[in-house]
C-alpha cells in the first residue's frame, strides 16, 4: 500500500453511491424523506463541544416544527395500530 505524499495530500473525487438494482424503490424512499422532512436540521441551535445549556421556547418551537412530518407519520402509525385490530375485532365479532 503506498501512502504518497502524507505533507500534502491529493484528494480524489468523493465516493460514489452504489448502484442499485431497484432504482424504482430508491426513488421512492428519497421522495418520501423529502416530502417527510424537507428542511434541514437547524444546527445553530446545537453548541457541539460547549456546554450545553437549556432550550428556550422559540428553539423548541423551531425543533418541533422541523420534526412535524415525523411527529405526523407517527401519529398515523398509532392511529393504524390501534384502529385496524378494532375494526377487525368488530368485523369478527359483530356480523349480523
Amino acid at each position: 500500500m503506498e501512502l504518497g505524499n502524507i505533507s500534502k495530500p491529493t484528494y480524489g473525487p468523493g465516493p460514489e453511491a452504489p448502484g442499485s438494482s431497484t432504482p424504482g424503490l430508491v426513488t421512492m424512499a428519497h421522495g418520501f424523506l423529502r416530502l417527510v422532512q424537507p428542511n434541514p436540521l437547524p444546527v445553530e441551535l446545537f453548541n457541539f463541544g460547549q456546554s450545553q445549556g437549556k432550550f428556550n421556547q422559540e428553539d423548541i418551537h423551531e425543533l418541533l416544527l422541523y420534526e412535524l412530518g415525523f411527529l405526523v407519520c407517527a401519529a398515523i402509525g398509532v392511529l393504524f395500530i390501534i384502529l385496524v385490530p378494532l375494526v377487525g375485532c368488530c368485523f369478527c365479532c359483530c356480523r349480523c
